[in-house]
């Protein structure tokens, strides 16, 4: 090809719309598959979440052997039912039909990833029981502490997350402290090696339970009934 060719193909603007209609038939392409493997994955992919929540739901909440789901909305707590916007709430009954406690999910940035948890509230003791760990992706051995470490685990027997007269917010945040000086039932004593992990934790819940907990108490008896 000579020279007078190449500067010929270089500037034919016929060239030139046939390598945009390419790439936009690529890119159309492209986007159509990313598209069709959401959609196909999708259903796998709550089912998967429904089965981890299912899972950790009865470990959060002692003796809990069935479940209700409701939706905290603006207007309050309400059934769950399809499409009805809010956070979810999970109540766990006995046996008997009596509640146990409820659970929630919550979630912060941990040191490398998003964490996010279920975690059990007792709204009798106006405490939290536990959390389970949904999605973390925290370095082996030191931000996977906060499912290992006994002592770590020890603050949630009973974390005090108690609703403000007010019925705004909580009366003392859930707060971290520094390891080994945890006085106050509504601290967090962090893990050494994984500070901003365990203090993940402690952010999560406060914020969680700020939003949730006065709502929960105002509306307790919608859940107790399982209306």
């Amino acid at each position: 090809m000579s020279q007078a060719d190449i500067n010929t193909a270089v500037v034919d603007p016929g060239l030139t719309t046939r390598m945009l209609r390419t790439l936009g038939l690529v890119a159309m392409l492209s986007g159509l598959l990313v598209v069709l493997t959401y959609r196909f994955t999708l259903p796998m992919i709550e089912e998967n979440k429904r089965l981890a929540i299912e899972r950790a739901l009865f470990k959060v909440i002692p003796g809990a052997v069935s479940r209700q789901d409701f939706v905290i909305t603006e207007q309050g707590i309400r059934r769950a039912e399809q499409n009805t916007e809010g956070v979810t709430l999970y109540a766990g009954y006995d046996q008997e039909g009596r509640l146990k406690g409820v659970a929630l999910e919550a979630a912060a940035a941990g040191y490398q990833d998003v964490i996010r948890i279920l975690y059990g509230y007792d709204p009798y003791c106006q405490c939290i029981r536990g959390f389970q760990v949904l999605k973390m992706a925290e370095t082996p051995g030191i931000g996977d502490k906060i499912i290992k470490d006994a002592d770590f685990q020890q603050n949630f027997v009973a974390l005090e997350a108690r609703a403000h007269v007010s019925g705004k917010g909580l009366e003392q945040a859930i707060v971290p402290v520094k390891h080994g000086t945890k006085t106050e039932p509504w601290q967090i004593d962090t893990i050494s090696g994984a500070t901003i992990t365990s203090k993940a934790i402690a952010r999560m819940l406060n914020d969680s339970a700020q939003q949730v907990v006065p709502i929960i108490q105002k509306d307790l008896a919608i859940v107790e009934a399982g209306l």
